[in-house]
């Protein structure tokens, strides 16, 4: 699948001095300069009518014009999956993630993965980095996610993302009894001796969580999480190396327990928990195009509502907050 762009401008009278395809990326920056430099060394740039070279140097005024053909960047199929929208126009689209949907295909798991999904349920995103995929969520995290519909949006709320402008607030129900709120400010990077998952380690990259109690229960508290960066697994090893690991994420720390007061059906309902008790339910950010602020909700999937029904169910818990 292929795409037919016309673009054109002129370029600043400061640009004087530059190289000719740093100056069009600065020009075009829903374009990244690779894709330029490729665009011109095949003919498809004219400068005042001219083809040149990537590192010719422009004086600044000239008329640029490119014609130029966007091929499908990605080979995976569309699949006929549900999605569960919760917003949707030319440029936007924020869905609501179920758990063990996962996000990008990967060596042995190139089918059913929300990608598929995706190109299905709109071909054009093949032209566009990952689908239009903008952030990630593990498999068996649930909640919202955008997507960029538009290379120029996908530019825009990437670099939106790595300012700290699109705003993510997670509940997360922890096996501990957590006093107060606070602020995990450690590095993430991959574990030194298991590589499938990731810790905190001194040489990993900045990282910061924000959690504050919205619930505490016998042994449990549900948390409300920001996230302020964006790294792998991140709520989950920065609450696990507090020592608060998410119920039902044995990959960092969840151990079952029998809670202290508890029914025979609320140790049932843990045994049976078999993902992380984390859902991303809210998500904000400024609309790309229309720079209006939006902000969307989604509502505790069914199973951990009814895993936190049978803890309400017991005596002794409090609430300070409602999470929904």
């Amino acid at each position: 699948m292929q795409n037919q762009i016309k673009l054109q401008s002129s370029l600043p009278e400061d640009y004087k001095g530059m190289r000719l395809d740093q100056a069009l990326a600065h020009v075009f920056p829903e374009h990244s300069r690779t894709r330029i430099t490729q665009w011109i060394r095949s003919g498809q740039v004219s400068v005042d009518g001219h083809q040149l070279e990537p590192k010719a140097k422009v004086n600044g005024g000239e008329q640029v014009t490119i014609h130029a053909s966007v091929l499908a960047q990605l080979e995976e199929q569309p699949e006929d999956i549900a999605l569960d929208i919760i917003y949707e126009d030319e440029t936007l689209l924020v869905i609501n993630k179920p758990a063990g949907l996962v996000v990008h295909p990967a060596a042995g798991n190139r089918q059913g993965t929300l990608l598929n999904a995706l190109l299905h349920h709109a071909p054009s995103l093949s032209l566009l980095p990952r689908a239009g995929i903008v952030h990630r969520l593990d498999k068996d995290t649930t909640g919202l996610m955008v997507v960029a519909k538009t290379l120029t949006a996908h530019t825009a709320l990437v670099a939106a993302l790595q300012r700290r402008e699109i705003a993510r607030e997670y509940v997360a129900l922890v096996g501990h009894e957590v006093i107060a709120g606070g602020t995990i400010d450690e590095p993430i990077g991959r574990h030194p001796q298991q590589r499938t998952k990731m810790a905190v380690t001194h040489n990993g990259k900045p990282a910061r969580t924000h959690f504050r109690c919205l619930k505490r229960y016998h042994g449990f508290t549900l948390l409300d999480v920001k996230l302020e960066t964006g790294r792998t697994h991140q709520i989950r090893v920065h609450l696990s190396h507090r020592g608060y690991p998410i119920v039902g994420d044995a990959t960092y720390g969840w151990r079952y327990r029998v809670p202290a007061k508890s029914t025979p059906e609320l140790q049932q309902a843990l045994m049976a928990f078999r993902r992380q008790a984390l859902h991303a339910k809210t998500l904000s950010l400024q609309h790309p195009v229309t720079l209006q602020t939006l902000s969307w909700q989604a509502p505790i999937p069914a199973d951990f509502a009814a895993l936190l029904k049978l803890l309400q169910a017991k005596e002794g818990y409090y609430c300070e907050r409602d999470p929904a």
